[in-house]
């Protein structure tokens, strides 16, 4: 399996190290986006700023996508391998309003808007708020 994340990493010209190695693979084991608190309370003893680092890192190589959900923290998920997080390639994100958990929608692909001459898009960010299935139960 560690053969496997060092792969991943490498598809991203990221150099594997033990940190990102557990970084990602807490990443790949998630069911929903994760915030940086969460991240950091799934290590026992991590200098935070090494994991805000490697997430820095995993953002600017592209291997992970943040999420501005309208909680006040970013959260964090793993790309398709063929995303490159282009405007193109950006899907809606769905808020749980009971369990606080953000889910990508991969098959929902966020619309693009036509902007006025001049303006240049460099993210977009479409959130839906309602309740999860776990919690619609």
């Amino acid at each position: 399996m560690e053969k496997n994340l060092e792969n991943i990493l490498n598809a991203r010209n990221i150099k594997p190290t033990a940190m990102r190695t557990l970084v990602l693979q807490i990443l790949l084991d998630q069911n929903s986006a994760i915030s940086l608190p969460e991240l950091e309370q799934k290590f026992y003893k991590a200098d935070k700023s090494t994991i805000y680092r490697t997430l820095k890192t995993f953002l600017n190589h592209r291997l992970i996508h943040s999420i501005e959900d309208g909680t006040g923290s970013l959260r964090y998920a793993v790309c398709k391998e063929s995303c490159n997080c282009e405007p193109e390639q950006l899907h809606v994100h769905f808020l749980c309003n009971n369990c606080n958990s953000t889910f990508c929608l991969l098959n929902s692909p966020i619309p693009i808007i036509e902007l006025p001459k001049g303006f240049k898009q460099t993210s977009s960010n479409f959130v839906i708020k309602g309740v999860c299935l776990a919690c619609s139960k």
